[in-house]
């Protein structure tokens, strides 16, 4: 997989871990859109965030993103509100390859208190240098895909 640009934001708790992912990102020659925060002092709410990223998929500047919280909780829970994205909070690379192999995820969700940058980075490097596997993960993909309509019957 050759990632080309990624979407990035974060509230003021993740936005410090979001700057040295985005800048590691930018020195690999991988476009970024900064959706913010770009300030750790002024409080933004994670949901506000999560918003930016669900709008920049849908415009197309990116396939993947990068989302940030304090804990990465709240982040994950206001990515997956969004039905076209499958968001994926993870604690370590080999989780990072995971929500890719299994799940196809197209958000990498960190806690930006609850994790070094060298371990961030190498889950932002597992995510996105990991192919979806397909097969019987994909049906398992699809439902998810169909569960919010489902329940709309």
């Amino acid at each position: 997989m050759q990632i080309k640009n990624v979407i990035m934001a974060a509230d003021h708790a993740g936005c410090p871990l979001k700057e040295a992912i985005r800048k590691y990102l930018t020195e690999k020659g991988i476009q970024v859109f900064n959706y913010g925060t770009n300030d750790p002092n002024v409080s933004v709410d994670y949901p506000d965030m999560a918003a930016r990223v669900a709008k920049g998929i849908v415009k197309g500047e990116s396939i993947w993103a990068i989302a940030l919280c304090g804990s990465g909780i709240g982040m994950s829970m206001a990515i997956n509100r969004y039905d076209y994205l499958r968001g994926a909070l993870v604690c370590s690379p080999e989780l990072a390859t995971l929500a890719r192999q299994h799940n196809n995820a197209n958000v990498l969700i960190l806690g930006g208190r609850f994790m070094d940058e060298k371990t961030a980075i190498q889950c932002v490097e597992n995510f996105l240098n990991t192919d979806f596997e397909g097969g019987r993960h994909r049906v398992r993909v699809n439902k998810l895909e169909r569960m919010v309509h489902d329940f709309e019957k």
